[in-house]
């Protein structure tokens, strides 16, 4: 176990904010997340890789951050990971050991507890659709649980860990079942399809549809290696079929995804940049000149400040579309 005071969390969190912790601590077995669950105290906070975390101030508490590794073959199809494996390594883990229905998901950043918190998605997957189970130790007890999939109410970029279960268990492991199928495949969401008819294949490999959904989001995203962020800031917002119609007629080209006979989901990198905020900037803080469903830090930007951006971007998608659109990132 790792036990650290007056801690910065610049390396752990990828919008690239130097914040401190008062207390941070990390556990690498099932064991010591029961020791540090017996004792903790509030207030705390649950990190995973910090890619989906937006830190405006220094954390007067304790930060808990999985280090447990491990990736153990438990069936034909099944595998169960450590809650610190990083998420993209289980991707390229999967497609080498001929299990498939991963590869929409790749290089999507995070590690494997937060999967199973943010339920992540991209090209027409979801994590949901892969987890069978999710084992937690229980905060103040250091109870050991196993929760299904369905018991976990997974949603769009929802669940109930993030919801009535919030700050209640220490994940440790999470059993995904893949297929044996590499046909199990979905390569007609956004421009998938589109991109493996530049490269003429008509029926890619695991390995080819991992590689192509890797280069568009290379493409698209910036490196937060080389420009702090935390990829797609907001969540795109799913629309009653009214609203849509109404939209629709005064936007013919808008995009739009099918949900089901009653909702619609529009892309808020769309709105957005219809606001025109793609590649704008509001002090230290912008949006980025490629994918304007991702705010940067421009470098030296606080929390705050991007806070601010993403509440004056919301205020204009509101008054152009009549949507408002969430923050999917977490802001603490």
């Amino acid at each position: 176990m790792v036990e650290k005071y007056d801690y910065s969390l610049l390396s752990h969190n990828t919008f690239g904010i130097d914040a401190k912790c008062r207390r941070f601590v990390e556990y690498t077995t099932v064991k010591e997340a029961q020791e540090i669950a017996k004792q903790l105290q509030e207030p705390y906070l649950l990190i995973g890789a910090g890619s989906n975390l937006l830190l405006t101030k220094d954390f007067d508490g304790t930060v808990v951050h999985s280090a447990v590794k491990g990736i153990e073959r438990q069936s034909d199809s099944c595998i169960r990971c450590g809650s610190g494996e990083v998420w993209d390594e289980v991707v390229a883990w999967c497609v080498g050991h001929r299990l498939y229905g991963a590869e929409n998901l790749s290089l999507i950043p995070g590690e494997v507890g937060a999967s199973a918190v943010q339920n992540i998605g991209a090209y027409g997957a979801e994590v949901k659709d892969l987890i069978e189970t999710v084992e937690a130790v229980e905060i103040g007890t250091g109870r050991l649980c196993v929760f299904s999939r369905e018991e976990c109410q997974y949603g769009y970029r929802d669940s109930r860990f993030k919801h009535e279960w919030k700050n209640k268990y220490l994940i440790t492991h999470v059993v995904y079942r893949l297929s044996e199928d590499e046909n199990h495949q979905s390569t007609e969401y956004g421009n998938i399809r589109s991109e493996l008819d530049r490269r003429g294949i008509q029926a890619p490999t695991a390995s080819q549809l991992r590689q192509v959904v890797i280069d568009i989001r290379q493409a698209k995203l910036p490196d937060p290696q080389v420009t702090g962020n935390a990829g797609s800031f907001f969540m795109n917002p799913v629309v009653c079929r009214e609203k849509f119609e109404t939209l629709l007629a005064q936007y013919p080209d808008m995009p739009h995804y099918y949900i089901d006979a009653d909702h619609e989901k529009i892309p808020a990198g769309w709105m957005i940049d219809q606001c025109g905020w793609k590649g704008r900037s509001q002090g230290r803080a912008g949006v980025h000149d490629r994918q304007a469903l991702v705010l940067v830090n421009r470098g030296g930007a606080t929390g705050q400040e991007i806070v601010e951006l993403c509440e004056t971007i919301r205020q204009d998608v509101r008054e152009r579309f009549g949507i408002d659109i969430h923050p999917e990132v977490n802001i603490v």
